[in-house]
């Protein structure tokens, strides 16, 4: 017998190793059944699970679970993400708590066999919380990103596009952590709003007269080599093509045209500092500026590449004691000494973006080095061309404009890093600077050898390849290649990719251009993107905020369907999550709904037949539970194959709880108390089969649930149910006269339930129900099933009504009929009706409300987007509620 309680804690651990154990989550590449591919976005090694890895993941394993079920060969490759910042940081953390050596202290080699030690010993904390979430993933396929055969694909990769001429070295502007002492990549950047000041300085003119530039980063000034003004601006044309005096240095710089200057901006004349910004490094090209550096890598000033042009008037005492200086300490020194020469104008507030590193915290700074870059625009043109076609289609669609806009405006990817943990960039050099790109060491020697006709000292570039690179490899290399393995025949191009839309452009495309390049095909059909996990008022989750959730916290508290079944209700097209408790709460009522619909079969008897056929079913009951088997089946199977989540949550949900749970089984209850016979004997059947069917529609976002009850009522063998065929519609004899006749009776019972809600009729309390103006054939349906609207219903019997209304009753329209319950020494129906007048009134005060603060062109400017949508479903809310209590009070008649 089924316990009395749900409690998914008792079975979910067993369930889940059960799978495991009997290898449900394999694929099969000797298979003949047609292959479906998901690649996961593989998490961090140093991760652990948050709700963006609860959302992606239980819409992948939905439509993993799913497919299998309809007979698919399903690859769900798993595998976790080198994380080279990340994970480097977390050893370098750990030394330091551990009192060790700093990893120079120690050298690269003893480091990185401490990141293997770690990473052996806490880097699969995440895979195994994903287990947590039932995710079905081919756990023996697992793959890293540093593998063997990852790092084989690696070095191929890099070495053929390097002879391809598509991997280069060149010097340009990178993004610059001076805390970890590395380029990043756009995405490892954040902006963070920061109050500060914008400085106006003079610049003399030669010649006479002078310009002011306005800067937010006078401790660059230094390194300026022009000053820009727009061409159509009148105040600075007679100045352009004459020269500035940079102050404190006296280095001559011209002044220049050019329309990246916003006459609307500042003093409509700026600074150009082509080595410490990424807009005037551009400016610098198109007017062919030297581009010095007054930064080094720790962001401190060096005036090693300016000190020979300093100019006569340079200010050469106080210029030597800013050497070494830090970048925040030199921008006061600087402002100071150019208040005290009478060169510092003015200085504003201003409050801006600062881009900072969201692994070092600190500001980052746009840094000119010599780095390895990928030729993206050549790679992307096919990804764009794929898309374009339709080879490749996003989901929603619009998603594809923001990977249009990235992939035609692209620029060069700096592919190289300055970290020890990660893959070594596969490059030597010999002492005259030449450079050899070979797979191994053995190699670059020989084509060294090769090419001086002797054996030279060869060194090993130092810096590693950006994580982005190997899991831009992703969907093949996990599949074997470079070789030619059976599985990459089979499982390559994969079905669907899902992730969020923040990587469109890092990963997503990176993987398009690889897999296109490399494999001569698309790596997925379709890209699956998904909004954002955030809390239920839509407010992005951090934990300044304090409403981050907790996955596994939730699940030991609602169980993992719970949550999942959440997710995927919440999951439509084109919209973010908004997640709260009490969602997950709701939902896990859901469940606990079905385990006492099924608890409640136990009792009555009902048990697997399994040669019990649909297709016998006589009663208009069994034919209309069975219609709706089929509507639910086609509707959740639409909905799947659509990417629409929530319409499979939300039709699941409306045949199980309303369909079967609040209407088929009450219908039933009288047959299963009554005496046997073919009546009862079918529609246990009918439950039988129908509960089982339910169980396969439901398992794949619900697996848990599903998966104990399967096995507890024998259905199948243990763990069988994640192998079970996907519901299909079955032939219903007569289903149109069974569904006319039962959906009117459900309405009928809704109806008067509605009613006695609003008017406050007691649940003990009966009334007849009088019926005016009603067919024949309504009122024979009525008459058929009067048992069940006298015990639902809560009336004594049904009368047809042939005279005019009384006075006193509750009203309600049904189809052509109109049902009336006589309610004169029930309830006060004019205590009533002033109930239902006040809370109207209090409803449409609130409403006003937010009307008045929606109407503030102020507010809704100002306000976070968050707050204002909140407003609008407010708004809407207290209208339908305004628009129900009007119905109510049209249903009393005095």
């Amino acid at each position: 017998m089924l316990d009395k309680t749900l409690s998914p804690g008792g079975f979910e651990t067993r369930l889940y190793e059960g799978w495991e154990r009997s290898g449900a989550f394999a694929c099969d590449p000797a298979s003949s059944a047609e292959p479906f591919t998901i690649m996961i976005p593989p998490p961090n090694v140093t991760g652990s699970l948050h709700m963006g890895h609860a959302l992606t993941f239980t819409i992948q394993d939905t439509l993993v679970r799913w497919r299998r079920m309809q007979g698919r060969d399903a690859l769900w490759q798993p595998g976790t993400d080198h994380a080279g910042i990340a994970t480097q940081m977390v050893v370098e953390r750990l030394l330091a708590s551990e009192g060790q050596q700093d990893r120079r202290g120690m050298g690269r080699a003893a480091f990185l066999d401490r990141v293997w030690q770690w990473k052996a010993e806490s880097g699969g904390t995440i895979t195994r919380q994903l287990r947590r979430l039932g995710a079905s993933l081919d756990w023996p396929r697992e793959r890293f990103t540093m593998d063997e055969g990852l790092s084989e694909a690696v070095r191929e990769v890099f070495v053929t596009l390097h002879r391809q001429g598509l991997i280069y070295r060149d010097r340009r502007l990178v993004n610059w952590d001076p805390k970890l002492q590395t380029a990043i990549s756009d995405l490892e950047v954040e902006s963070r709003e920061v109050r500060g000041s914008l400085w106006h300085i003079r610049y003399p003119v030669e010649g006479g007269g002078e310009i002011v530039v306005a800067t937010t980063r006078p401790e660059t000034m230094l390194g300026d080599t022009a000053v820009a003004v727009h061409p159509g601006d009148a105040r600075f044309a007679a100045l352009v093509g004459r020269m500035a005096v940079l102050p404190l240095t006296g280095r001559r710089i011209p002044i220049v045209a050019d329309e990246y200057s916003d006459p609307e901006k500042g003093t409509g004349a700026v600074k150009i500092t082509p080595a410490h910004d990424f807009n005037d490094f551009e400016v610098g090209r198109r007017h062919g500026l030297p581009m010095p550096s007054v930064l080094d890598a720790e962001a401190r000033i060096d005036l090693g590449e300016i000190r020979a042009e300093f100019g006569t008037g340079a200010d050469q005492v106080f210029l030597d004691t800013l050497q070494g200086m830090d970048r925040t300490a030199a921008r006061k020194a600087i402002v100071a000494r150019l208040e005290e020469i009478g060169d510092l104008v003015q200085v504003e507030p201003h409050t801006h973006q600062v881009p900072h590193g969201d692994r070092g915290g600190v500001p980052l700074e746009p840094r000119l080095t010599i780095q390895w870059y990928a030729d993206a625009a050549t790679l992307a043109k096919p990804a764009i061309e794929a898309v374009e076609s339709g080879r490749t289609q996003f989901v929603p669609k619009q998603w594809e404009n923001t990977f249009f806009a990235w992939m035609r405006d692209i620029q060069p990817w700096c592919v190289s890093r300055q970290l020890w943990w990660g893959h070594q960039i596969p490059a030597w050099y010999a002492p005259d600077g030449a450079v050899f790109v070979e797979k191994t060491e053995a190699e670059a020697r020989a084509a060294a050898r090769a090419k001086y006709g002797e054996d030279v000292p060869l060194e090993r570039d130092p810096d590693v390849l950006d994580t982005w690179f190997s899991s831009a490899l992703w969907p093949f290399s996990t599949l074997g290649w470079p070789e030619r393995t059976p599985e990459l025949a089979r499982y390559y191009p994969g079905d669907v990719l899902v992730t969020g839309f923040d990587i469109i452009f890092f990963w997503v495309a990176r993987m398009m251009m690889m897999g296109i390049h490399f494999m001569g095909d698309v790596p997925f059909r379709h890209v699956y993107i998904h909004g954002l996990v955030r809390d239920e008022k839509g407010q992005k989750m951090s934990k300044s905020k304090g409403n981050v959730m907790d996955p596994l916290e939730l699940i030991d508290a609602y169980g993992a369907d719970a949550l999942r079944f959440t997710i995927c209700a919440l999951t439509g097209p084109g919209r973010d999550v908004k997640l709260g408790r009490k969602r997950v709460e709701d939902y896990r009522s859901f469940a606990t709904k079905l385990w006492n619909a099924a608890r409640f079969c136990e009792m009555n008897g009902i048990a697997p037949q399994p040669g019990w056929d649909p297709a016998t079913a006589r009663t208009p009951l069994a034919r209309w539970i069975l219609d709706a088997a089929n509507t639910a089946v086609a509707e959740a199977t639409a909905a799947l194959e659509a990417y629409r989540f929530d319409d499979y949550a939300a039709a699941s949900y409306r045949f199980v709880w309303g369909g079967f749970c609040d209407w088929f089984l009450e219908f039933a209850k009288p047959v299963f108390n009554g005496p046997d016979g073919p009546e009862k004997e079918e529609v246990k059947g009918t439950a039988q089969y129908v509960l089982g069917l339910i169980l396969r529609l439901l398992h794949p976002v619900m697996p848990f649930v599903t998966e104990e009850l399967w096995d507890r009522f024998g259905y199948g063998a243990d763990c069988s149910l994640i192998r079970a065929p996907w519901p299909e519609a079955v032939p219903v004899a007569e289903a149109a006269a069974a569904r006319e006749e039962l959906d009117w009776i459900v309405r009928l019972i809704s109806e008067l339930r509605a009613l006695r809600a609003e008017v406050n009729i007691a649940p003990s309390v009966t009334t007849p129900l009088l019926v005016k103006d009603a067919a024949p054939d309504s009122l024979a349906r009525a008459g058929r099933w009067i048992e069940a609207v006298r015990r639902l219903g809560r009336v004594t019997e049904i009368a047809p009504l042939e005279g005019d209304v009384p006075k006193g009753v509750a009203q309600a329209v049904l189809g052509e009929a109109t049902l009336i319950l006589p309610l004169a020494g029930v309830i006060d129906l004019a205590a009533e009706r002033a109930r239902l007048a006040k809370d109207r009134a209090k409803a449409e005060a609130e409403a006003r409300k937010v009307e008045a603060k929606l109407a503030n062109a102020d507010f809704v400017a100002r306000a976070k987007e968050e707050v204002v949508e909140e407003n609008r479903e407010r708004l809407a809310n207290f209208r339908a509620e305004m628009a129900r209590l009007d119905a109510a009070m049209a249903r009393i008649t005095d």
